[in-house]
Parts: structure tokens; sequence; C-alpha cells
């Protein structure tokens, strides 16, 4: 097959990244904006020895899963990679992708498979967002990148951000054109205002940011008294100094333009301060079914040591600590721990304690010292948990592991090491955190069986 070359192609499966799969003398194809029922015409970009990668010429036949999709911008954007499939067929494909990670990856076939849970209305429901600047025909406009690239693909209203996001980014639009405020250039390094950030918390408060290669915000009081005139739920405004390369999105410098530093979020009954740079989950009702999900198979009575691999700010922890003896949580970056003992304090939770360092070096000095633990919750980023971490829980041997994922793939990886090792897989159920992508969360609970 050659490159640049056009092939029809039948879509039968959806890769974790949202190409459709199909093949073609019995080499896997993957197309970009095909999906799973399409016949297209896709022309040939790659070309590999087992697989190549292709992209969509026109749609042939169209699967009757397809729609088009409410948001103008949805090809274009990087953000939803599958809008224009149904939303009950997005559930299904990402149940099959973690089934099929599990079954064939992960060698498992003796397990309870729970329905995906998913979303009644699956738009708006992000709490946050980075809206990167630039400057096109003479005008500041915010957006999107386009998918692999730094090409802004402009957006007046965002379907998956909160409602008021495009209300707020209008009145900083205007005042920056206004006053003709410069954007920042990735190759001159020249140019004020690099991002805007909004977060919104579930009572309906807002933090606004500006990250800036500089110090100054031009016209900040005119533009505060423009932002909380129109959204008194505006709490929080705070400019960050970001004047290095690269695509580090935020600098250590934070700076309250107005209001407060902090706003206050919530899982369940705890409460959680959080300030610009904090991490904090991204979708509050999938959040609170994913945790409650983890609350499940920990299946605490009081009296039990829970690990918290990999915690960030603490959320899972803080939530397991009411029906546990004690809580560890451990966590690589320094300043969620910080974040996490913040909470606690906060919520006057007392049997918790946090951990900073890398997972695959604390959890084994852990062991060392003779710590042992009843229940090990693990949250591991996508690549999955180290293997010094998973040898570590199997030389301790708790009674049940809750793993909490968002790759299925490694999380498959990770489950065939935990039963070639003692345990069993006893039950999963995915979770859609992210709707219009094909990223899955995934909740499984593992119980020892020596």
């Amino acid at each position: 097959m050659q490159l640049k070359s056009i092939i029809e192609i039948n879509i039968t499966d959806m890769s974790e990244d949202g190409a459709g799969i199909g093949r073609i003398d019995n080499r896997v194809v993957f197309v970009q904006g095909a999906i799973v029922g399409d016949t297209v015409n896709a022309q040939i970009m790659k070309v590999k020895k087992n697989f190549m990668m292709a992209k969509i010429v026109k749609v042939l036949v169209p699967s009757e899963h397809r729609i088009n999709p409410p948001c103008p911008h949805a090809y274009s954007c990087g953000g939803c990679s599958v809008q224009h499939l149904d939303y009950d067929e997005q559930l299904v494909r990402k149940q099959e992708l973690v089934k099929n990670a599990i079954e064939r990856i992960g060698g498992q076939n003796d397990f309870i498979l729970k329905d995906i849970i998913g979303m009644t209305f699956p738009y708006h429901y992000r709490n946050k967002a980075l809206y990167p600047a630039d400057n096109i025909r003479g005008q500041v406009v915010f957006g999107f990148y386009k998918a692999g690239t730094h090409t802004l693909v402009p957006i007046e209203e965002c379907m998956i951000q909160h409602k008021d996001n495009a209300g707020i980014l209008e009145i900083i639009k205007k005042w920056a054109n206004d006053h003709q405020i410069t954007v920042y250039n990735e190759k001159t390094h020249r140019g004020l205002l690099r991002h805007v950030f909004i977060r919104s918390t579930i009572k309906g408060d807002h933090m606004v940011g500006f990250i800036l290669n500089g110090d100054a915000l031009p016209y900040q009081d005119e533009l505060t008294a423009s932002l909380t005139d129109a959204y008194p739920s505006i709490v929080s405004i705070m400019k960050n100094k970001q004047t290095r390369r690269g695509n580090t999105i935020m600098g250590p410098e934070f700076v309250k333009v107005y209001g407060k530093e902090t706003v206050v979020d919530a899982i369940n009954e705890l409460e959680f301060e959080l300030a610009m740079p904090s991490f904090f989950q991204i979708n509050p009702e999938q959040t609170v079914a994913l945790y409650d999900k983890a609350i499940e198979y920990a299946a605490l009575t009081g009296n039990e040591i829970v690990w918290d691999i990999y915690s960030g700010a603490g959320t899972i922890s803080l939530n397991l600590a009411k029906n546990a003896k004690h809580v560890i949580g451990n966590e690589i970056v320094e300043q969620a721990v910080e974040n996490a003992r913040q909470n606690a304090k906060h919520n006057k939770i007392t049997n918790v304690e946090f951990i900073a360092g890398p997972a695959e070096i604390e959890v084994p000095k852990w062991l060392e010292t003779g710590a042992k633990a009843d229940v090990v919750v693990l949250d591991p980023p996508r690549k999955g948990a180290e293997v010094e971490v998973l040898d570590a829980i199997i030389t301790m041997n708790p009674d049940r592991i809750v793993y909490v994922s968002c790759k299925p793939s490694t999380l498959a990886r990770d489950i065939k090491h935990l039963t070639e090792n003692g345990y069993k897989l006893v039950e999963v159920t995915p979770v859609d955190m992210f709707p219009h992508s094909m990223h899955v969360e995934t909740v499984v609970k593992l119980k020892l069986t020596l």
C-alpha cells in the first residue's frame, strides 16, 4: 500500500484515541474521523510494518451511529474526538475498550463487568478550562488547539465547558481588543497574554486567571469591574507570571487581583479549597460516581489501614477516611500533597497523613519499615503503576486492592501482574468522565486469594 493512496475500508472497531479501525490486506488501518459502522474512502498518511494511519476523505456509507455534532467546531478542535458518534454508542465503545483490554492484555475472563456509568446530560460538564490566546486578522481571540498542533481554533462557546465561560470570555476579549493587548507568540517569545484560566465550582462560583508573559495586567481595575458586574459569581481573579519558553502553562508566581486566592468546591459532603494550580477532578457529577464506586469496592468497616497511592490532592483519601481507621496517601507532586494536607485540615479529618515522593520509592520504603495495609487504593497516571509499586503491594498482601485507572491498556497490564501473584479480579466498573472523547475511567476490585 502506497503513501497518499486512497482506499475504501469498513470500520469495525475504535481505538483509545477515537480513530476508526479497519483492515486492508490483513493489516490494521487507523482512520481519523471514522466511527464504527462507517464505510469510507481514506487516504493513507503513514505506513508501518503492522499497521497504517489514514485520514477520512469521504463517508461512503455512514454508520447508523453517526450524528451531526452539536458543536460547529467538532471536526477542527482537538477537544472532542467523537462528538459525531451518538452518546449511547460512545458508552458502548468505551465499555468494549475496557472489556477487550482486560481480556486480551490482562488475560482475564472470570470477572463481573458492570455497565458503564454514563451521564444524563453529557454537555457543559467541565469545571476547569485553559484558553490559549491568539491574534487573528488583528483581533484577539480565544479557543483551543487543533488536534496535534498549536494552531488555534477560535471558539465562541464550547459545548463541554461551563455555560458561563462564553460570556466571561467575551468580556475579556472586548477588554483585550479595546486596549490592544498583545498576545504571546511562541516563536518570538513576545506578547503579554498567554492563556485565560476559568475554574467553576458546583456552587456556581468562578475563579478567573490570566497567564502572562510579564508582571502587569493592564487596566486591571476596569477589567475587574466589567467581569464582576456581569458575573457576581466571580469570587477570585488571579494573575500568573510565566516568562519561560516551552509548553509549561503556568509559572510559579501567583498574584491576587480581586477577591480570594482560592475557591471552595465539594465532593460528596467534603469541601476542597482550590488555588489556581490545584489539581481537582474535571467532571463533578461523574467524580461522585467514581469515588462512590471506589468506596464501595474498598468495603471499609472502620478498622482498616488504607494506603492511597498516587493520591493527588487527597480527594479519594479524604472520602475513604470517614470509614477507615487510618489512611496514608502518597503523591509525587509536592504542591498536591500540601493541598491534601490543607484539605484534611479544612474538613477536620485527623486520621489521614500524606507523604510526598515517587511511589516507586516511597511504597517499598513503607514496606521496609514493617508498615501494613488492609486495603490499597491505586489511582496512577495513564502510564499505570510502576512494577516496584505492584511488587511491594504483592509482598505486603493487603486483602483488597481498588485500582482507579484512566487508561484501559495499562490497567490490564497491571491486573495481569497482580493476578499472577495471588490476586483475583472480582469486579470492573467503567465510568464516563469525559463524554465526546474516548477516554474512560475504570474502577476495579481485586481480592487476595492466597
